[in-house]
């Protein structure tokens, strides 16, 4: 089985397709990219990632986006109409996992469909997002978790936070210019589009 492969045939996912890559993407060869993800320009894929669209699908990772060392993500099943519920809506389509564009996704962080990550977010080190929407610009700090709520755009879940109460998620913090952490997405987003490129320089 190679690293990129579609996902095999099952009662609960009866087509078989293959992911669709970028041509300027790098998915590492110790990274595992299996069925209908459709991933962006210049993202960079890190070893050990498992994308696993093989329940739940289809996912999209939106350009310049990062999915680094350890990386989960996996989604529940979303085939026939009972289960539209495991999925999210964006410009009309659905999906089991939608990551927007410039979005990193921290080592060993684990995002489980339905799952909706907008533009510029940070999704730190061994947090977890599940049945949620994460709001463009925010940011997860390292082993925060977030189950079946809304985080507002421009929010930041403070490290080790459990947050499934909507009113806690309506209530987070708002990144201003005092928080410590606000430029950090922009700058590991720049990190990892010139490793990206770096990696298919010299070894494609």
């Amino acid at each position: 089985m190679k690293n990129v492969c579609p996902n095999p045939k099952c009662s609960f996912l009866p087509e078989s397709r293959a992911p669709n890559i970028h041509s300027t993407a790098y998915i590492h060869p110790q990274a595992v990219v299996i069925g209908d993800v459709e991933i962006g320009a210049e993202v960079m894929v890190a070893p050990f990632a498992s994308v696993r669209a093989d329940e739940g699908s289809p996912f999209r990772v939106g350009a310049r986006s990062n999915i680094q060392d350890g990386v989960v993500m996996h989604a529940l099943e979303t085939d026939g109409d009972y289960f539209k519920k495991n999925t999210v809506e964006v410009s009309g389509k659905r999906y089991a996992i939608y990551i927007g564009e410039g979005v990193s996704l921290a080592h060993q962080c684990q995002i489980h469909g339905p799952a909706l990550i907008q533009d510029s977010c940070f999704i730190g080190m061994q947090s977890f997002v599940f049945k949620s929407e994460i709001g463009k610009g925010s940011v997860l700090e390292p082993g925060a978790k977030v189950m079946g709520v809304n985080v507002p755009s421009g929010r930041y879940v403070p490290a080790g936070s459990i947050i499934r109460d909507q009113q806690e998620a309506d209530d987070l913090p708002i990144i201003d210019e005092s928080y410590p952490l606000k430029d950090l997405n922009a700058e590991v987003v720049k990190v990892n589009t010139e490793i990206d490129s770096a990696y298919k320089n010299e070894f494609e």
